[in-house]
């Protein structure tokens, strides 16, 4: 995968997403879109010296611009933070002190603002550390796996009951950023297999909560081809990896790569991914 792969892909994105948004009426009063999360929430890239950095070009922002031209006064409030679990997403502890934790921002926030819209990405952080150049780690799994069970069917009661029916609550799954090991020969190629099938377990798991609290799940492992290995001829990568690659920053030489995040190619892949799950929206 070359860097002239990526204007391709972007332009076919912008074709894709043209269509994503039905009009809606406008209106004179100020509304919120309100984003929460982990880093993806907060657009989080590498710099030139390859520290993760907060940007404007994540994927909460490509959505608000957006629904920003079909929603008079939308004004967008993001408290996602980089390194959130779903456990310190309750408690607090890394982006905000113990006891005033990005939940009980975001609750607050329902109660006291017009809020239209509400996205979250959570619970990668949970089980990220369970994979690496050794394998997968299935007891730090396990571990992750219940700590995601049993916080965030709490987190969504929380928020619904802050926002009331109405309000829009969009989830979205996850990709696998490991398939960037299939680059390292055989050995990383049967570690990105292996990922593929915890990535599609934990993004399962994932659906059940969801779908539990009637919460819309934006595909993003599908918008990846994450389980999808047929080989792409011209590159000699599978699709998945030669996605992988051109959405995000695993396969960039250091210092900048190998880092998890997208770049703006696969943040605008995961805004046209939720603005196809949410469809029209309508300020109240």
């Amino acid at each position: 995968m070359n860097a002239r792969s990526i204007p391709v892909i972007a332009a076919f994105l912008t074709l894709v997403l043209a269509g994503a948004l039905p009009a809606t009426a406008a209106g004179g009063t100020s509304y919120y879109y309100l984003a929460l999360g982990d880093s993806l929430a907060q657009g989080v890239q590498p710099n030139t010296r390859g520290d993760s950095v907060v940007t404007n070009q994540g994927y909460v922002d490509d959505l608000y611009g957006l629904y920003r031209a079909e929603v008079a006064g939308l004004q967008l409030a993001k408290l996602g933070c980089p390194g959130e679990t779903t456990t310190t997403m309750i408690h607090g502890g890394v982006c905000y002190p113990a006891g005033t934790s990005q939940l009980d921002r975001a609750v607050a926030f329902l109660r006291s603002h017009l809020v239209v819209l509400v996205t979250i990405d959570i619970g990668a952080n949970n089980v990220l550390p369970c994979v690496g150049l050794s394998g997968i780690d299935t007891g730090c799994i396990n571990q992750g796996v219940g700590e995601v069970s049993h916080d965030l069917p709490y987190i969504l009661a929380q928020l619904r009951a802050a926002a009331g029916p109405g309000v829009p609550i969009v989830a979205m799954n996850y990709y696998d950023p490991f398939l960037a090991e299939w680059l390292q020969g055989p050995a990383g190629q049967a570690l990105a297999k292996q990922s593929v099938q915890f990535t599609t377990f934990f993004n399962s798991v994932l659906a059940q909560i969801y779908a539990a609290a009637r919460v819309p799940v934006a595909d993003v492992q599908a918008a990846f081809q994450t389980t999808n290995f047929t080989p792409v001829p011209p590159l000699g990568l599978p699709l998945n990896v030669a996605l992988l690659c051109a959405s995000t920053w695993m396969c960039a030489p250091s210092p900048i790569g190998p880092n998890i995040h997208p770049n703006v190619v696969g943040y605008w892949v995961i805004a046209g991914t939720f603005a196809k799950t949410i469809g029209l929206l309508r300020s109240p």
